[in-house]
Order: C-alpha cells, then sequence, then structure tokens
C-alpha cells in the first residue's frame, strides 16, 4: 500500500511541475491557457478562474496544461493562441517544463542535505570486532571516541586518519562511556577487507544537516552533476562506447518500493533522480516529447514558414507508437529481470 501510494505521489508531482511550467510559462507570455489538470480521466473537483480551468481529476498520475492553438495545424484567430506567438515565445515555453523538472530536482536534493539530512559515520561506536585491538581494550558499542593519542578527534574521518597515522605502533585512545572517560593503549591489526590495518570499530550513522546555503549550493551541484553525467552516457552511447540501459515503468515502480523500505531520504532521493532524467528524456528529439516540438520550431526557422500539419501530426503519431512499443519491450525486459531474481533467490 505504501509503496503504490508512493508510486501515485511520486508520478504525479513529476508530471504535474512539469505541466506546471508550461503553465507558468504560457502564462507569463501572454498565452491563453484552457485548463491545467492534476491528474487524467473524469474531474473530482474544477473551478475557472478566468480563461483557465483548473481541474483535479481522478487517475492522479500525472497532468496536462492545454493551451489554445497548441495542436498542429490550429487555425485560430486567436492573438493570444500558441500558434501566434513568436517562435522564441514558444521554444520557451516549451523549455519550461523539463526545466521545471531540473528545477524540482534541486529542490528535492536542497531537503535531503538540509531538513532531512544525508547519514554520516559519527564518532560514536556501532559496532565492535571481537579479536580486534578495540575489543581486546574493552571498547564497546556505545563509547564515544574523544581523543587518540590526547589529540581531539570530532568526526569519524579525523578519527580514521589518526589511526592510520598511528597504525605502525601504539596509541592512547580516549573515549567516553556511561558519562566518564576512559583512557586505554592498543595497537592496530591488519585487516584483508579494509586493505590495511585498523582497530576493529564501525561508526554509527546520524543524520548530518548542512546549514541552509550549503544545502542550496549543494542541492544545485548534485543536480548540475546529474545533468552532466546524463549527456556524458548519451554521448558514449551515441559513439558506441556504452550500451543503452532504460528502466521501464515496472523497473521503476521496484525502485520506488526498495526506497520506501529505506526510509524517506531514499525515497526524496529517487524523486530527484527521476525528475531530473524526466526533464532530461523530454528534451530528446522524440516526436510527441518536448525535445521534438523545438525541432520542430528549428525547422520552421529555417523555412520560415509552418510545418505541413497532416505531415507533423503523422510524425507524431507513428513516434508515439514507436515510443509505446519501446515501453513495452522495456517493460518485458523488466519483468524478465525480476523473474530471474525471484529465481535465483
Amino acid at each position: 500500500m505504501l509503496t503504490a501510494l508512493a508510486i501515485i505521489v511520486i508520478f504525479g508531482l513529476l508530471v504535474s511541475v512539469h505541466e506546471f511550467g508550461h503553465f507558468l510559462t504560457a502564462k507569463a507570455m501572454g498565452i491563453r491557457v484552457e485548463e491545467y489538470a492534476i491528474g487524467f480521466g473524469p474531474a473530482l473537483l474544477s473551478w475557472r478562474r478566468g480563461d483557465t480551468l483548473y481541474a483535479v481529476r481522478a487517475i492522479p498520475l500525472g497532468g496536462y496544461c492545454r493551451m489554445a492553438g497548441m495542436e498542429p495545424g490550429d487555425t485560430s484567430d486567436d492573438p493570444r493562441a500558441f500558434n501566434a506567438r513568436p517562435r522564441w515565445v514558444r521554444a520557451l515555453v516549451i523549455l519550461a517544463g523539463p526545466v521545471m523538472n531540473l528545477v524540482l530536482a534541486g529542490i528535492l536534493y536542497i531537503i535531503v542535505f538540509g531538513p532531512v539530512g544525508v547519514p554520516a559515520p559519527t564518532t560514536v561506536v556501532g559496532h565492535v570486532l571481537r579479536g580486534y585491538p578495540a575489543y581486546t581494550a574493552g571498547i564497546r558499542p556505545g563509547a564515544t571516541i574523544v581523543a587518540v593519542d590526547r589529540s581531539p578527534v570530532h568526526t569519524w574521518t579525523e578519527l580514521q586518519t589518526s589511526i592510520v597515522r598511528h597504525s605502525a605502533g601504539r596509541m592512547s585512545v580516549t573515549y567516553r562511556m556511561g558519562g566518564h572517560l576512559h583512557t586505554v593503549n592498543l595497537g592496530t591489526r591488519y585487516d584483508p577487507a579494509a586493505h590495511g590495518r585498523i582497530i576493529g570499530i564501525e561508526p554509527t550513522m546520524a543524520p548530518n544537516h548542512l546549514p541552509v546555503f550549503q544545502a542550496i549550493g549543494a542541492g544545485i551541484g548534485q543536480t548540475v552533476s546529474l545533468t552532466a553525467l546524463w549527456f556524458s552516457q548519451l554521448g558514449r552511447l551515441f559513439i558506441g562506447r556504452s550500451h543503452l540501459n532504460v528502466t521501464g515503468p515496472v523497473g521503476i515502480a521496484v525502485m520506488v518500493g526498495q526506497a520506501v523500505q529505506q526510509g524517506w531520504m531514499q525515497l526524496i532521493l529517487l524523486a530527484a533522480a527521476l525528475s531530473a532524467n524526466l526533464g532530461l528524456f523530454n528534451i530528446l528529439p522524440i516526436p510527441v516529447l518536448d525535445g521534438s516540438k523545438l525541432l520542430f520550431l528549428g525547422l520552421e526557422a529555417v523555412r520560415r514558414r509552418p510545418l505541413d500539419a497532416a505531415k507533423e501530426n503523422l510524425v507524431n503519431m507513428i513516434g508515439f507508437m514507436v515510443l509505446i512499443a519501446f515501453v513495452l519491450f522495456v517493460t518485458y525486459h523488466d519483468l524478465l529481470r525480476l523473474m530471474k531474481q525471484g529465481v535465483s533467490g
């Protein structure tokens, strides 16, 4: 039930925000928006304000923004129709949807880095390995390491650095346990998994909340990095240095279910990644996507006259059929992968 609810909320949010980008920009550019709807199907709630009908519809898996003169071949003489506006205005309206998805991704990352917090290792001991120096010296879970050789440590990274610095010999470790400070002398032991000498403790994890401006910077940086990686992978795919690895609706549903089990942070991170990918995928020049509309606008600018509406509709129809076939193909492979995992499990 929680997974189903999360899927509805995430998909609804991502598509509604995308369409809200088109809506806001169209309004700002003086284009008449006939309807902005959250969801599809019969209207559960609707109201009209000015020229626009606002509606909440029964199927909560997205939404749409219907503008006057949006369809190819619309001969409306309304000066506020989409087709009547300059090409640069139409391009801005089309781009606004993908851009809004990237903005949403950035906001979600900021929420994770700030209010939610990213789990980070602390100097509080979560687990002690039996037979290792720390266990032999009496250090137990719940102890807080405060110093190594009398040098204070405040983070897990500082603690690791201090241990590595003294790994060739013995060291004194000061820790707080039960309100009291204890100091023990111990050495290190080589651990193959760690590829080095350790004292045998593992940290507890706690949310690390960045200050507001640092969280904003980290959120924007993460979105930019994800966008750069997406274009890099797309470039590698085109030159044959990477394989197409696409997850369909079934695979995404599985990922959402896993994120629900792992907690709010993973769910928000997944929603951010999906939002960014939705926005970037939409700029590809594939019929019915925003990228194809931009391509048609570019061709219109080169030809200095609108494209033939019948041909544009035909391209869109064929592209839509190919896209549906591709989604079914990816879904089939998602199901095969899940069946193989079930058998191997």
